[in-house]
């Protein structure tokens, strides 16, 4: 069993198909794609494959050390998760294959008009065990 991270992305992903964005849909077309994304976590539950996901805030900021007890928060010139990550899923799946094939059934998420928003997800695999190092 292999670990991947599915990522969601506000931005910075090629277009779905149905690029409508959520703060546009209904209330009734996102307790659609919530309950869709909870049926599919269950039925990965059910399966085994599933290991923790979570929706992320729009909120949030980039910290850096800045000397002792100075860690300044910056919204800087560049791209910032919180406007580029809606929210992520782990599995533990068999196979690249696996992870590819869940990854598009989540794709396929209802969207505005309740018709399958085809979003793109990064699909990753988590780093196992850090390599040994032998002299």
């Amino acid at each position: 069993m292999a670990k991947y991270l599915l990522l969601k992305h506000y931005r910075g992903a090629p277009a779905a198909v149905n690029d409508v964005p959520m703060d546009r849909w209904t209330p009734e077309e996102i307790d659609a794609h919530v309950s869709y994304m909870q049926d599919f976590a269950t039925r990965l539950e059910e399966s085994g494959e599933y290991v923790d996901g979570q929706a992320l805030a729009p909120e949030g900021a980039f910290v850096r050390y800045d000397g002792e007890g100075r860690p300044p928060v910056t919204d800087g010139p560049f791209a910032e998760t919180k406007d580029l990550i809606a929210g992520w899923m782990i599995i533990d799946v068999d196979s690249w294959e696996r992870a590819v094939e869940l990854a598009g059934e989540l794709s396929a998420a209802p969207g505005a008009g309740g018709k399958p928003i085809h979003e793109w997800l990064e699909v990753r695999p988590l780093l196992g065990a850090p390599p040994t190092v032998t002299e």
